[in-house]
């Protein structure tokens, strides 16, 4: 009621009770929009009940596993989700099918420049330079947007902030 009253404009023609109710609605519906955004964030330590000595349990608890690593794997699966969404943007098709093969990224096994040389039907050589290429795309790709993921020797890790 109080913004309403401190951003009322009697020279618009609308009566203050009017634009009054439609600030109070306006807010109400943000707290709401807000409340359940929130709603969807569920931390590992916050409490989901209580046990039968009525100390609190906490997702953690209930998953059985060390906390840190719980995140760490999500960390992972987030990161790996950036790290295919940014090859699919940045590179070309070859160089996709290229970096996916040598590195195993959709859940295949890593391999050869040897090997992908003869499932392509080009030189080993000409892999190596597509593969190359592609690194650096990708690593312009983490520098400019901060993605948290880079490329190391033969693997590409996906790493925590």
């Amino acid at each position: 009621m109080i913004k309403a009253v401190s951003t009322y404009n009697k020279n618009k023609g609308t009566a203050l009770a009017t634009y009054a109710a439609r600030c109070i609605e306006n807010e109400i519906l943000m707290s709401i929009r807000t409340e359940k955004k929130q709603q969807g964030e569920v931390s590992l330590h916050d409490p989901i009940g209580t046990d039968r000595d009525g100390n609190a349990v906490s997702l953690s608890d209930v998953l059985g596993s060390d906390p840190e690593q719980v995140q760490n794997d999500v960390e992972i699966r987030i990161a790996s989700e950036q790290l295919r969404r940014i090859i699919s943007a940045a590179l070309t098709d070859r160089e996709r099918l290229v970096v996916e093969l040598r590195y195993g990224i959709m859940g295949g096994r890593c391999m050869a420049q040897r090997e992908i040389a003869k499932l392509l039907g080009i030189s080993r050589s000409y892999v190596s330079r597509i593969e190359k290429k592609a690194l650096n795309k990708l690593n312009r790709e983490f520098d400019d947007a901060d993605k948290g993921v880079k490329y190391r020797n033969d693997k590409i890790w996906p790493i925590g902030k």
